[in-house]
């Protein structure tokens, strides 16, 4: 993979593009992409975002996602768009294989593929260009690195500037995660003198919720929550039963998994979550605790130092109890907190 600097100079001649991200994108998946797609069609590209599944109704505000194809339910013409494509920027994921039904034809595709993330151990013989560091708060703070490169931060506009700070928001946890350096600041700082009004997107993303969504939090976290406090660990274990109860769609169980911290001591917080087919888990951690490497061992995940994320084929059952098992296995390292 060469370094992204590299397709600077092409900016300037209009190409066919395709935006992809990890299946059911997040905040900052969304975020980006569009950010980065208004940026190159205000350039004169003919871009296309495409998700690999469904996303968070409450992304739905972003400027543009409107026209986002979601691949399961446009396969078709998304597989044409793709065939035609002259690049394919492939944004928030490390590995193909996040994109679910699109690895094969992102795979396949004959188009550059160019890569711009923060995740670790990245396949970069997958990608011809691209940019890949851990240090990053957020793909959307890369991909403002990626226009400030270019020389174009005057043409963020306050579209632009919403996208990108709605990436950067919610992968720092509203500015609480290690990651909000003093340059994420100086970039906010910017956007908003584009004209990003924080609050309207603040609200936008995280006062947009249900009734029924604020019930299913509170069951989780009086029902569904075991603290185990010689392990500074908490678990959220939320049954099949619950998101039927719930009526919970895409992005309901999005920042669930935060809660735990904030009680004292703890240091490593998880989810599990029966989706049926598969169950999907999600970590936090505080300090020294490092969740990718959590994950990646005990879940067929990963991610970052702080925040992971994994699965499991095993039943919801057997998940939990071996979530339960790891941290007993890592209690030298977890039990470090006097209360």
């Amino acid at each position: 993979m060469q370094a992204i600097e590299k397709i600077l100079p092409e900016l300037t001649n209009p190409k066919q593009i395709v935006i992809t991200m990890h299946q059911k994108p997040d905040g900052d998946a969304m975020g980006s992409s569009l950010g980065l797609g208004n940026f190159l069609q205000s350039l004169g590209h003919t871009v296309q975002v495409i998700a690999p599944t469904n996303w968070p109704k409450f992304l739905d505000w972003l400027p543009g996602a409107s026209d986002v194809w979601d691949y399961e339910r446009k396969k078709e013409d998304s597989q044409k768009c793709i065939d035609a494509a002259d690049w394919i920027f492939c944004l928030d994921f490390n590995v193909m294989s996040r994109t679910k039904l699109m690895t094969e034809p992102l795979t396949e595709a004959k188009a550059v593929k160019i890569l711009i993330d923060h995740h670790q151990e990245p396949d970069v013989a997958a990608f011809s260009y691209g940019v890949s560091d851990v240090a990053k708060s957020s793909t959307a703070e890369m991909v403002y690195d990626f226009i400030e490169a270019a020389g174009y931060v005057d043409k963020i506009t306050k579209e632009i500037a919403e996208c990108i700070y709605t990436g950067i928001l919610t992968d720092t946890g509203s500015f609480r995660h290690p990651g909000a350096s003093a340059r994420v600041h100086s970039i906010v700082s910017k956007l908003m003198e584009s004209g990003l009004d924080h609050t309207v997107v603040h609200q936008a993303v995280f006062d947009n919720g249900t009734e029924t969504r604020l019930k299913f939090v509170g069951n989780a976290l009086v029902n569904r929550m075991e603290v185990f406090y010689e392990y500074n660990t908490a678990l959220i274990a939320i049954p099949a039963a619950d998101l039927v109860k719930f009526s919970i769609n895409a992005g309901d169980t999005e920042g669930l998994v935060n809660y735990p911290l904030s009680i004292e001591g703890i240091k490593l917080a998880a989810i599990i979550i029966d989706r049926g087919e598969l169950i999907k888990c999600s970590f936090r951690s505080k300090g020294a605790i490092d969740v990718n490497i959590f994950a990646r061992k005990y879940f067929n995940g990963g991610g970052h130092k702080n925040a992971a994320g994994g699965q499991s084929t095993d039943s919801f059952e057997e998940t939990v109890a071996r979530f339960k098992a790891a941290i007993k296995e890592n209690k030298d390292q977890l039990s470090t907190y006097k209360f």
